[in-house]
């Protein structure tokens, strides 16, 4: 396995993606990782790395800028607070990763998908809403709320949706309200609902009830069981 970083920018700013494959020697399928609030941190680095590892190429990509990163929450909620009120900016810093992807020689640029969580769970989602040439993607405990009416355009991907039932943050009915976004609009999507499971089941650090964010393993490796199962299936 081979990684590195890859410095990019956006309109003048200037961020930073990690990018982990099995070799230089042929073009592989690719899993783009959206990060959670805290920005592109070791977790979502591990999670590239992870996909290396079952033959595909990680691409971390970076919503925030080279080096920046939340060290508690209400930097963390300071940090994705412009994206969710500018959709416009979390699409085109989503769509300027994709890009970047895209120049890379070991990619195969017509088998890419996208895994996010928490925040980045949105950021997954409104990947496929930005209408680009996805095969699949999928959102771990993250956010649902739709875009703009004139922000619409139709979603060629296949959706995977993975949460808690006591998702404090992001409860079901929430999930069910974007459930019916999907079927109006056609989508070819599907959802594992987990019991017993809270905000960021996925993340051993983010350990905190009183929060309402809990590390399930178990849920965990049903979630990474059901990515690794859905990626073969688009690919």
């Amino acid at each position: 396995m081979q990684s590195e970083f890859i410095s990019y920018t956006d309109q003048g700013h200037v961020l930073e993606g990690f990018v982990a494959y099995p070799s230089s020697e042929r073009k592989y399928p690719t899993v783009i990782l959206c990060h959670a609030w805290s920005g592109r941190d070791a977790y979502i680095c591990e999670k590239a790395q992870l996909m290396a590892q079952e033959g595909y190429v990680g691409f971390a990509l970076d919503m925030y800028g080279k080096g920046i990163l939340g060290r508690a929450r209400e930097q963390n909620k300071t940090l994705k607070q412009p994206f969710l009120e500018d959709r416009q900016l979390l699409q085109r810093r989503l769509l300027k990763a994709l890009e970047v992807v895209c120049t890379l020689s070991y990619v195969d640029k017509t088998r890419i998908a996208v895994v996010g969580f928490g925040f980045g769970g949105l950021c997954a989602l409104d990947f496929a809403r930005s209408g680009a040439d996805l095969k699949g993607v999928v959102c771990v405990y993250g956010h649902f709320e739709p875009l703009p009416f004139s922000m619409t355009k139709p979603i060629k991907a296949r959706i995977l949706v993975l949460h808690g039932y006591e998702d404090c943050f992001v409860p079901p009915q929430e999930l069910l309200a974007f459930g019916k976004e999907m079927q109006k609009l056609g989508v070819d999507w599907q959802a594992h609902l987990y019991g017993n499971s809270q905000h960021a089941f996925t993340n051993p650090a983010a350990n905190d009830s009183a929060f309402g964010t809990v590390h399930n393993p178990i849920t965990t490796q049903r979630a990474w069981n059901a990515i690794h199962d859905f990626l073969k299936e688009v690919f």
